[in-house]
């Protein structure tokens, strides 16, 4: 699979400002050192060019831990894909072990992000609903808040008694949040030196995600596996054509000796070999000893040169053959392919066909993250009015389903293993691993081999679950999707729908009077009857299987083409 890297004013940040929501601070929640990564300071400022680098991940100096420490609660994390959310109710998700609850503003007409918990007596305020003026409010005991954080209504306090509402200990803690690229970004640190942090640092901007030659295919899900593992995943190309078999259209590029046509010369030269050396005495060629054989499989995998290029606590670059991949610490990756393989970021313009996928990886908690991933291309563009988004979704679950279980008992056996001995336990020894590797040594180097969680503290790796826990997709995503939770309710409204048809018709022929109904009339309602039936039958199978749980099993399973990639073809 050829990867094309677009201009390197493709990752600069847009001269437009992104909106953002305004945020005031009343107490501190989390008290980190402010060593915080600055991938641009400016909107006026790109990203620095990279620079090429011949040494692999391996053969680089310094893996061991410096005194340089990566401050995980100094970055802006991604928490949710703004078309999802609803501003009628509050939302609660985990972010860094960290809980906190997204709710609308219609006052100054933004987006905050609070610490989920009420004050009170420690209620999930993303239970809660927004009040007649605007107000959160903790439906426990009705305690209602600002914008601010500011407790501004306590219903047992006495009208004319003291106003304890005002006091301190009744206030939220408020983190700074912004909205870019259609997502809703927060800075996981309610210090009152990040108050105004949105004004100075910012979100890695993608500008194709807001360029309206673009279409983009945005989809969101949480997974039971941690962080480190899923970035991992996310960093390894090889996997694709194994793990994703039949999922994804790949481009195969032809490894010298693995292919039948290869292998025919290399055997004529062999044998031509041969024969001059024992007839007319020439001397072997040390590259054609031995006869070659042809080994394939079914897949197609290929060796994969990357080069590591510029790794140090901000992240790291790959450069591939035709293209390049970027890792952006804590949690964006980075990588774009041109539809002309030929083309290269130098000789291609920005209105090059090409598709576009940065995947964030969020961490939630130790044995859990979220992905949310971000497809955008310039081409093909009719089809986005034609094909639902929920339809797209049933392919990009499949996609992550596909891996899910082989991450989640990776992850355990990484774990009985020992954080610290990935390098030793894991045999690596080929070019393709290389990102793997290198986000291997920045965790090593930088963070002690792990997150950060802060103040909180976590159990060990939760147990290892069942497929179906694994596997469930209502509660990993449609649940966080609007456009899939309107499909179900739509589908299920289908499906009661021909029920209720099937047993009404066969009830009206029931009591009808045979005289009153001509045979064709009663054979034709048979047949709808009938169908409205198995209609109905096949629609709950299919509910199921695309909003609840469908197995994968890699030795069965088969899949023929998506729709999606039909429309924009094999990269």
């Amino acid at each position: 699979m050829a990867l094309r890297l677009s201009s390197p004013l493709s990752l600069a940040f847009s001269p437009s400002r992104p909106s953002i929501s305004s945020t005031r601070l009343q107490h501190s929640h989390l008290n980190h050192s402010s060593a915080r990564l600055r991938i641009s300071s400016s909107h006026s400022t790109p990203f620095t060019a990279l620079t090429t680098n011949t040494n692999t991940v391996a053969d680089q100096p310094n893996s061991t831990p410096t005194s340089e420490t990566f401050d995980w609660f100094s970055h802006w994390y991604p928490l949710a894909l703004l078309r999802d959310l609803d501003k009628r109710a509050p939302k609660g998700l985990m972010v860094l072990g960290l809980d906190v609850v997204i709710w609308w503003d219609r006052v100054e007409g933004a987006w905050k992000v609070f610490n989920d918990r009420c004050p009170h007596r420690l209620a999930p305020l993303s239970e809660g609903r927004i009040d007649h003026q605007g107000r959160l409010q903790c439906v426990y005991h009705g305690w209602c808040f600002d914008s601010a954080g500011k407790c501004k209504y306590i219903p047992q306090a006495p009208a004319l008694g003291p106003p304890v509402h005002k006091n301190e200990k009744a206030c939220i803690a408020v983190y700074p949040s912004i909205e870019q690229n259609g997502l809703l970004w927060f800075w996981p640190n309610s210090s009152p030196q990040y108050k105004d942090i949105m004004h100075t640092t910012r979100p890695p901007y993608i500008p194709e995600l807001d360029d309206p030659s673009f279409v983009s295919i945005l989809t969101t899900r949480e997974v039971l596996y941690g962080y480190e593992a899923l970035t991992e995943n996310i960093l390894d190309p090889s996997h694709v054509p194994y793990a994703h078999y039949g999922l994804m259209d790949l481009q195969k590029k032809e490894d010298p000796g693995r292919y039948a046509s290869t292998a025919f010369i290399l055997n004529f030269i062999y044998q031509y070999s041969i024969f001059a050396h024992t007839n007319l005495g020439i001397p072997l060629s040390n590259k054609y000893t031995h006869p070659f054989t042809v080994e394939t499989d079914r897949e197609g995998g290929t060796p994969i040169e990357l080069t590591i290029e510029n790794s140090d606590i901000s992240g790291f670059g790959a450069k591939q053959d035709g293209g390049y991949h970027k890792f952006i610490a804590p949690c964006v990756y980075y990588f774009s392919i041109y539809k002309d393989h030929s083309k290269n970021s130098e000789t291609a313009s920005w209105n090059e066909p090409r598709l576009v996928n940065p995947v964030m990886c969020i961490p939630v908690r130790p044995g859990k993250s979220r992905i949310i991933s971000l497809t955008s291309r310039n081409f093909a563009t009719w089809a986005d009015k034609f094909i639902p988004r929920w339809y797209i979704h049933i392919g990009a679950n499949l996609v992550i389903d596909s891996d899910l279980f082989l991450l989640h008992a990776q992850e355990q056996r990484v774990a009985s293993e020992g954080i610290s001995n990935w390098h030793n336990s894991c045999y690596v020894p080929t070019k393709s691993d290389a990102m793997v590797i290198a986000f291997r040594t920045w965790l090593r180097k930088y963070s002690n081999n792990q997150v950060n969680w802060g103040t909180k503290e976590f159990t060990p790796l939760p147990a290892p679950v069942s497929k179906e826990q694994l596997m469930n997709r209502y509660w990993s995503h449609v649940v966080h999707c609007k456009s899939c939770s309107r499909a179900l309710r739509a589908l299920k409204f289908i499906k009661v729908s021909l029920q209720v048809v099937s047993i009404a018709l066969i009830g009206i022929l029931a009591a009808t009077s045979h005289s009153l109904t001509s045979n064709s009339t009663k054979t034709i309602a048979v047949i709808i009857a009938v169908l409205c039936f198995f209609a109905s039958n096949w629609l709950s199978q299919f509910i199921y299987k695309t909003f609840y749980y469908q197995d994968y099993n890699h030795a069965i399973f088969r899949t023929s083409r998506t729709l999606f990639n039909r429309i924009v073809g094999a990269f």
